[in-house]
């Protein structure tokens, strides 16, 4: 898991996996394509995020086409987000909100 963290710290690495959510199955060259960076530097972008298994790799047909793994991102979300379901999270904003509340009338 600390590898998808690694992944995920860099801004450049998390607009490769939204190019992937939103077209997917893209190419090499068809990533590079609007980054203000090196083919070589994609590329070692997409071996990091291929590392933390982020992002798949497919032959299709001479090209390779890179896939979004949602995969990892889930547990993440299964194991440090989903434990705080909604309604724990509106109990604790409304609790936030009524102590907040009382402290601005005890001010006037």
């Amino acid at each position: 898991m600390d590898a998808v963290f690694r992944a995920l710290a860099d801004s450049t690495r998390r607009e490769l996996l939204d190019r992937l959510y939103r077209e997917g199955g893209l190419t090499l060259g068809k990533l590079c394509e609007g980054m203000e960076m090196s083919r070589q530097a994609v590329s070692k972008h997409l071996a990091i995020l291929k590392q933390a298994n982020l992002v798949v790799v497919l032959p299709h047909g001479r090209e390779r086409r890179h896939y979004l793994n949602p995969v990892p991102i889930y547990e993440i979300f299964e194991r440090w987000i989903g434990k705080y379901d909604r309604s724990r999270l509106e109990a604790l904003s409304d609790l936030r909100r009524a102590l907040e509340g009382d402290s601005d009338e005890r001010k006037v």
